[in-house]
């Protein structure tokens, strides 16, 4: 792919979102009636009863866009990001955050007069003793982002539109996608899209599906992501079906790497082995990583090692922000 100069390399658009992290017991989300390493939408009451039966251990910035984007500033990238977040303690929380890892972050705080009773967005990530991650998402102010949030001079200034999945859910932040990726083609841009969840992408198939072929660049997706888009079990065929609908399919597999696809052509790329202690935000560096790599005009095999990179170090401790130095572990 080709990139033309701009003032940013990425700019996210995504559920902006306080995180909890807390470990628990294994066994503990099934008894609590949750699908293990899953996200599932709750409600605010729901969201203070989960908080109060474990003892989290951090509460940082978050949101799976937000996550991508503060990686791939830690790599050098250009980082813009648009989300909503109301005008509240967590809204500040949020904003301090992104802002003090050089993201340029533009988008307006929701009005009293829009707000109701939706305050920031919380995210109570559950963390079991074998690394994964189950995810318990009270939306409240994300769940206002419109198209008036597309702020055009962002997307048209930067290189790559990066769409977070998790924001599909309203159809106003669909309406939402559409409009960025018209913004970001007639700029001669390109648009990239996480699809996040396999319960997202069941909620939403066709309208995933109608976006994917009609404005999707480069389509990031795991492998259980990729098969519930295309309602098959052969990991292959999936990918078959990805390569007629995008320029570009980034295909990860846990511990089994990734592989990216691009036509007829098949990059396989190695997992860095790393010891696992908290799977949160892995898809979510190697994205960053990624596309950090591929605005600098990388192969796709480098694209995917920096990728594999910015993961390990991602789930080699609690939280989806980076501790060690990425951009000297990736060797940018």
């Amino acid at each position: 792919m080709q990139f033309a100069e701009a003032a940013f390399d990425i700019v996210g658009i995504g559920n902006a979102i306080v995180d909890v992290l807390a470990p628990v017991p294994a066994g503990f989300p099934e008894q609590q009636g949750m699908v293990p390493a899953s996200m599932s939408l709750i409600d605010a009451r729901r969201a203070a009863e989960i908080v109060g039966l474990v003892q989290p251990i951090a509460r940082t910035g978050g949101g799976s866009a937000a996550n991508t984007c503060v990686v791939a500033a830690s790599l050098g990238a250009r980082v813009a990001y648009l989300g909503k977040v109301a005008e509240d303690e967590a809204g500040r929380v949020f904003r301090q955050d992104i802002e003090a890892a050089g993201i340029a972050f533009p988008s307006a705080p929701l009005s009293d007069e829009m707000r109701g009773d939706r305050d920031t967005a919380l995210c109570v990530i559950l963390v079991t003793p074998d690394g994964q991650r189950t995810m318990n998402t009270y939306l409240g102010a994300c769940t206002a982002f419109a198209e008036a949030d597309v702020l055009a001079e962002a997307i048209e200034g930067a290189r790559v539109t990066y769409l977070e999945g998790y924001l599909f859910d309203p159809p106003e932040a669909q309406r939402a996608f559409r409009r960025a990726a018209e913004i970001a083609h007639d700029a001669g841009r390109h648009v990239a899209l996480t699809l996040s969840d396999p319960f997202c992408v069941g909620r939403h198939r066709t309208a995933f599906l109608e976006l994917v072929a009609g404005g999707v660049d480069i389509l990031f997706a795991n492998e259980h992501e990729i098969l519930s888009l295309y309602e098959t079990e052969d990991f292959e065929a999936a990918a078959r079906h990805a390569s007629r609908d995008v320029a570009l399919a980034v295909l990860t597999r846990s511990e089994h790497g990734s592989v990216v696809v691009q036509g007829d052509e098949r990059v396989r790329v190695a997992a860095v082995p790393t010891r696992v202690v908290d799977t949160t935000g892995a898809g979510d560096a190697y994205a960053a990583g990624f596309l950090t790599a591929l605005t600098q005009g990388r192969s796709l095999a480098e694209c995917g090692r920096v990728g594999s990179v910015a993961a390990a170090e991602i789930i080699s401790h609690y939280g989806a922000r980076p501790e060690a130095d990425l951009r000297r572990l990736a060797g940018l």
